[in-house]
């Protein structure tokens, strides 16, 4: 219902559990079922039918026709939402190459004029046959090109990202199952205008704005697209550079709606994406226990006593701005120390000091000289001082 929800200008109304011991290979449904169902449709003037889970092409064709509406199965109705949501160049490409490897899957329903047999020289093996292969072909052709134009924009954002490194903010990302709040957390941290509605996939383009914490320090706030349980496979691949941006991040705010029924389980799902992103388990992660404001009196003080034990945990409220000090002060106390620029001067027989310098990943900037090496490094005071120790 959630996932219906958020497409604009679509009305559910209705919706049903269908339980399948065994889902039929051509219809998906029993004969019965479908007459069944396709009673309720005729009487509701229904024009769409979503179904929660993979459809096949052949079953999305046959059901199709039997009921006299169009069909779409959880991966189109994604991606129909992807598309709709999409605002950046590299958000529009990574829709259009994921549609373009659904479609592709799906030509045996979705050209009307593929059933005619296209003229030859004899060595068509079936109606259409020819016709879907080169409708493949153009779909393939299509593919390479948007992968060609992606590349250009990955190529940019890359130099945008190695500008960033240089720049000396570290970088927290908002993580966390799609509708949790981070769009809002994000404007409340920010005062950035992201789009934020009660609905699924608010944010398809990663947002980043820069912030100052109370002591002053500054950091960059990161806002990515919402996660989802059982994402399909081909649409993951399709959006991980939208998510890249939490392999770059020195700290991860995962956002939760404690106030979902199923708050447990959704904490799962993002915890498995972030483990298939390959983030690395040393980044440091507070869970940020969203939407307080939305309990009741008695779980709202279990929780926040919970809260008050667990240093990784902050419960807050995005609406009301509830939690907010506690949490600045719980992004400060992860950061870790502050970081500087500074300018080096290296002979060439302070190679061993260079080394260190790359080994612990600080080096911003390298010109050779005619003396030695001129390097910029951004580093934290007690990585200073063990320099000067060496």
């Amino acid at each position: 219902m959630s996932l219906a929800a958020a497409l604009p200008g679509l009305e559910v109304v209705g919706a049903e559990v269908v339980r399948l011991p065994k889902p039929h290979a051509g219809h998906l449904f029993g004969s019965g079922k479908m007459r069944e169902i396709k009673d309720k449709l005729d009487d509701l003037e229904v024009d769409l039918v979503l179904v929660d889970g993979p459809v096949s092409p052949v079953q999305q064709r046959n059901l199709e026709k039997e009921w006299g509406v169009k069909l779409l199965d959880r991966t189109g109705l994604i991606l129909e939402i992807f598309a709709d949501r999409a605002r950046t160049r590299e958000g529009v490409l990574q829709v259009e190459l994921a549609a373009l490897s659904y479609q592709r899957t799906r030509l045996v329903r979705a050209w009307t004029h593929l059933e005619r047999q296209r003229g030859g020289l004899g060595f068509v093996g079936g109606p259409g046959e020819t016709q879907i292969e080169a409708d493949r072909r153009a779909i393939d052709e299509q593919v390479v090109k948007i992968r060609r134009q992606l590349a250009k924009v990955v190529k940019t954002r890359e130099l945008h990202r190695a500008a960033r490194r240089k720049v000396p903010f570290p970088i927290v990302a908002l993580v966390g199952y799609t509708n949790a709040g981070k769009s809002t957390l994000f404007n409340r941290m920010t005062g950035a205008e992201v789009l934020a509605k009660d609905m699924l996939f608010a944010t398809l383009d990663p947002t980043m704005r820069g912030i100052t914490l109370p002591s002053g320090r500054k950091v960059i706030l990161s806002d990515t697209v919402g996660f989802i349980s059982e994402l399909p496979h081909e649409l993951v691949a399709a959006f991980r550079a939208t998510l890249e941006e939490v392999l770059e991040a020195d700290l991860i705010l995962h956002v939760r709606d404690i106030s979902h029924p199923e708050t447990e389980e959704q904490a799962e799902d993002v915890g498995d994406i972030l483990e298939s992103l390959g983030v690395d388990e040393d980044v440091a992660l507070i869970e940020v226990w969203n939407k307080i404001d939305a309990l009741g009196p008695e779980t709202r003080a279990a929780l926040l006593a919970t809260d008050a034990r667990r240093a990784d945990v902050q419960a807050v409220s995005a609406i009301t701005g509830e939690g907010f000090a506690p949490l600045l002060a719980a992004i400060e106390a992860r950061l870790g120390e502050e970081r500087h620029d500074d300018e080096l001067t290296l002979a060439f027989a302070e190679g061993r000091k260079r080394a260190w310098l790359h080994e612990q990943n600080v080096v911003r900037a390298e010109t050779e000289t005619k003396e030695g090496w001129a390097i910029s490094v951004n580093w934290s005071s007690s990585q200073r001082h063990r320099f000067r120790a060496l």
